[in-house]
Order: C-alpha cells, then structure tokens, then sequence
C-alpha cells in the first residue's frame, strides 16, 4: 500500500548539495517505491558519488534549466538537501529566466541563510511546483528524544543543554547560527557563517592554548532550529564526524532538538559515540531534558 501511494504522488525532484545525506534520503524514498530525480549542484556535490545513478548536473541559479528538466520528469515535489557554501550574487549561473527574476533573487540575497532559502523556494513555488522538507519524504532522518547511544548527560550536563537551548531560542531572530557550545554554564562557543564543524574546530584549538579553563570531558554541543526557521531547509543535522570533532574538543556530548535535526548514518554515529564515550541525545526545545 505504502508503494502504491508513493508511486501515486509521482517523481520527487531532489537537488543534492555535499555529503552523504542526499543520497542516503534518495534511497529511502526509493524504498517507498517512489522515482526520484537527482539534480546534484556543480561545485558542492562530489561527481563521484553520482556516477552509477541517473542525474542532471546544474548550477546554482540556473532556473529556466532547472524548471524545463523538472517539468520533463514530471515533478511537482521538490526537496532541497545537502551542504552548500553560500555562494555571492555574482558566482550565480544566471540562464534566461534567472535574469527575468533577477529583482527577486537579490531580494533574497539580502538577509540570512534562512531568508536566502525561503525566498528561493517562493521563486521556485511561483513556476508550479511544490518545496518539501526532507524530513517529510523521509521522516526516519530526524533525531528522536532520548539518548542514542550508551552515555547519557549529567545533570550538569543538563543545566548546560538547557542554557544552551535558551541562548539559540534568543538568537535564532538575527538568523545567525544554529549550534553553541557550553560548559560549566558557560558560553564558550557561537556557530556563525564557519558552520559547526569549525566552531568545534575553534574549541579544540582554545583547549590546546590553554584557553579554555574548562576541564576535558565537560561541556555540551547544542544544536536546534531558530525558532522562525523554514524547515524545509537547512535543519540542524549531526554525523559521525560531530562526534568525532565533539571528541577532539574535549566536550562531554551533542544535544540536539528532538524531532528538528537531521541526523546522517544513524549507525556509524552511535557506534562512534560509544567508542568515545560521547552522550547523544534529543532534546525537546525549552526544557533541557
């Protein structure tokens, strides 16, 4: 039955950026018994891990191409998944019909990551098609609440998650970032434009100063939405490099919004978290727990 009313919603249009989770949503949806249309963006998706699968290449900003091979698909669904740098206006592939949109696409362009991309899925909504979440063709990939593995948080690990969760629910209108690192209640990290990875990176390199006062083993990396966000884009996601780059920074563990991050290779996470000894757990927003 499941099959039949996938293959009854037709083809699903899935634009891939970098990493694995693009891909590993296509096969999910596959699963269902559902097409799906790869269009991975030239500059941000690795060629390699589209050579045995049907695709289209594009450009960021390339819309008349995008639209005329969507259409010929028979596509209405689309989803936007995978990491991209944010490119400038001016590293845009413009075609014809990005040119007679130009007025609304530098509108766009004039704001955060998460006006960016509603903006685009307006544009993209405007020429007949429908933009879902990747968490709504494949809602296996969103963090449940609870721990993930063996470790579970302290209770000053508790305290730390809940301050952490406070600190993005008040920073998520300048549409800044969507992680933050905290230890002892103290803020020792913000993620900005860098993307978690660095910010984590920014960590261990304090402790190998000796910055840092707080001692290895504490310390909370806390991940959640910004309260207005879009989600069908650009939700907070965690893979088994987090963990790897959560160990490295001498930090306890990854809290993250339950039922609002993406998780990637589920397994392999957990399996890492174990080795290290690193709690990962979903949290509901606002209460630390």
């Amino acid at each position: 039955m499941a099959a039949t009313a996938a293959g009854e919603q037709g083809p699903l249009a899935l634009v891939c950026g970098g990493g694995s989770l693009p891909l590993a949503v296509a096969d999910m949806v596959a699963a269902r018994g559902r097409k799906v249309v790869l269009f991975p963006l030239r500059g941000a998706a690795n060629p390699g891990d589209f050579a045995d699968r049907p695709h289209h290449w594009i450009y960021a900003g390339q819309v008349g191409r995008f639209v005329r091979l969507v259409r010929a698909a028979g596509c209405r669904d689309i989803v936007f998944l995978g990491s991209m740098v944010r490119p400038s206006i001016w590293q845009i592939h413009a075609d014809w019909k990005s040119v007679t949109l130009l007025p609304r696409i530098l509108a766009a362009f004039r704001g955060g990551d998460n006006h960016l991309l509603s903006g685009i899925a307006r544009l993209v909504e405007q020429q007949g098609f429908r933009v879902s979440g990747a968490h709504e063709v494949a809602p296996e990939i969103l963090v449940p609440q609870g721990a993930l593995g063996r470790a579970r948080p302290s209770a000053h690990d508790q305290a730390d998650i809940a301050l952490g969760l406070d600190y993005l629910a008040a920073a998520g209108p300048f549409d800044i970032g969507q992680a933050v690192v905290v230890a002892g209640k103290h803020i020792l990290a913000v993620e900005a434009i860098e993307g978690t990875d660095e910010m984590l990176g920014r960590v261990a390199e304090l402790r190998a100063n000796g910055r840092l006062r707080a001692p290895a083993g504490g310390g909370v990396l806390v991940k959640a939405p910004k309260p207005d966000q879009d989600r069908r884009f650009d939700l907070p996601s965690i893979g088994p490099q987090t963990v790897e780059r959560v160990a490295s920074a001498g930090l306890a563990g990854i809290a993250v919004a339950a039922g609002s991050t993406i998780v990637a290779e589920p397994e392999r996470l957990v399996q890492a978290a174990d080795r290290a000894n690193i709690f990962v757990v979903g949290v509901g927003t606002g209460t630390g727990r």
